[in-house]
């Protein structure tokens, strides 16, 4: 019999420092635009994310990609301990006032942005994406919620990132 684990990984944001927490959970997350929504009656914005699991440190890996010897190995098939892994994630943002984006086709429903950062500027939330799109959150306060759902899965994908310096982190 297989067993396996399902992460119960939770972080709540109410200020600047606990921000900071959540975007660098959040860094690399990919976002379906059909799964973005922002509910007015209720002041809430949320997203579903497939968000990179930064902070798991797979046995044997350096940051970089390690080839994988031909040996049998005694774990059960679904325990993915040595590999990268995504994972489903929900990020709940209460006390929403207003919604902008800036450089983002919100009619292409079907495609799929990369999530660079969160800042958050006076009231304003803002959240960042490759190629330099933005959705920006009026907010009367930072509350913001993210929660893992389900198990991860294995990604060969590890994200990486060209630096002003031309340095490149892995």
């Amino acid at each position: 019999m297989t067993t396996t684990t399902v992460t119960d990984f939770r972080v709540m944001a109410k200020d600047a420092e606990d921000l900071a927490i959540v975007a660098a959970c959040l860094q690399d997350a990919l976002v379906p635009l059909s799964e973005i929504q922002y509910l007015p009656d209720e002041q809430r914005f949320i997203m579903l994310l497939n968000r990179f699991r930064w902070e798991r440190h797979p046995e044997g890996r350096s940051g970089k990609a390690t080839a994988k010897s031909g040996d049998a190995s005694f774990r059960d098939a679904d325990d993915y301990h040595d590999t990268e892994q995504r994972i489903h994630c929900g990020l709940c943002v209460d006390r929403v006032t207003a919604v902008r984006s800036r450089g983002i086709d919100l009619k292409k429903r079907g495609a799929f942005l990369s999530l660079l950062t969160l800042q958050v500027d006076g009231q304003q939330l803002n959240l960042m994406f490759s190629g330099g799109g933005i959705i920006q959150l009026g907010i009367a306060e930072i509350s913001v919620f993210l929660r893992d759902m389900g198990e991860g899965w294995p990604t060969q994908w590890r994200p990486e990132h060209q630096l002003d310096n031309g340095l490149v982190r892995k």
